[in-house]
């Protein structure tokens, strides 16, 4: 099943197309997006036997954020050895840096993002999406609580993350546009092994990121029990599992985002993100 916010409102992505979950179900279900997975389980069990033949077509860029307004947007930081490699830190032990994304930095997957002072870079990521609550799950249990995955480009400006006595990781990562995702969140039944997904990044074409979460330090499971234990996960809350090698800020010079810049940002069996970049319009006043 893949579920898209397809103009603000609450859509299944079929092989006929987009359907409008509100109207397909008689007014059952919101249409708005973020609603749905406080009534997962229900939804679920209702999409298995709806007639979803009706499908339309939609323009891309109507797309938005699959969870628009989640609770709780949590990032995972240094979670492939090679990615704290690259950046000369060192590869976490126990739990991995953790920090908070601010829900107003999310966007749409096809989007035009004006870049601010600094230094933008780029880092692929597989989103989680929450399905159910989580508070001190275990490991084997964490899948029980997964809606879906999802696409995510954690967009970073590097000055103001690592400005200051402590890193500001979390304002660094949050300016407007800075966390696309999309174009729809998919669930685990639709990917034939969502323990070893591709993922890749190119900037004008050029690939500069491509990984697999078979990668990954603490894999999904292994999150969500650990983050659980300290906090608790709620439906519709969106974890960012963190990205493998090759960001700019890791290339010999450093390179970074400039306007013009096109950035493709792929997951496979998940879709595709889109950004543009343009340059912040200067400030005229006297």
């Amino acid at each position: 099943m893949r579920l898209a916010n397809l103009a603000r409102r609450l859509h299944l992505i079929t092989d006929s197309g987009a359907v409008d979950v509100e109207s397909a179900s008689d007014g059952r279900f919101d249409a708005d997006p973020q609603k749905i997975y406080a009534r997962w389980p229900e939804f679920r069990a209702w999409a298995e036997t709806a007639d979803l033949s009706q499908g339309r077509r939609y323009a891309r860029e109507a797309l938005g954020a699959p969870t628009p307004a989640p609770a709780q947007l949590v990032a995972v930081g240094l979670n492939y050895r090679d990615h704290a490699t690259e950046t000369g830190f060192s590869v976490p032990d126990g739990l991995p840096p953790v920090f908070a994304k601010f829900a107003s930095s999310l966007s749409g997957p096809y989007t035009t993002v004006r870049l601010p002072e600094g230094n933008v870079d780029w880092e692929v990521e597989l989103a989680v999406v929450v399905g159910a609550t989580a508070s001190g799950v275990s490991e084997e249990q964490a899948w029980q609580h997964v809606a879906g995955y999802t696409v995510a480009q954690d967009l970073s400006e590097r000055v103001l993350q690592m400005s200051g006595p402590a890193p500001q990781f979390s304002l660094g990562k949050s300016h407007a546009g800075f966390t696309p995702l999309g174009p729809w969140l998919t669930t685990l039944d639709e990917i034939p092994d969502p323990t070893s997904l591709r993922l890749t990044t190119e900037v004008n074409g050029e690939v500069v990121q491509d990984g697999t979460t078979r990668d990954l330090l603490f894999p999904v499971p292994a999150l969500i029990a650990r983050l659980s234990r300290i906090i608790t996960l709620w439906p519709g809350d969106v974890i960012l599992t963190g990205t493998p090698a090759g960001v700019g800020m890791g290339c010999t010079p450093p390179r970074y985002l400039a306007p013009g810049d096109i950035l493709t940002t792929r997951i496979e069996g998940l879709g595709t993100l889109e950004q543009r970049f343009t340059a912040q319009p200067q400030d005229t006043a006297e």
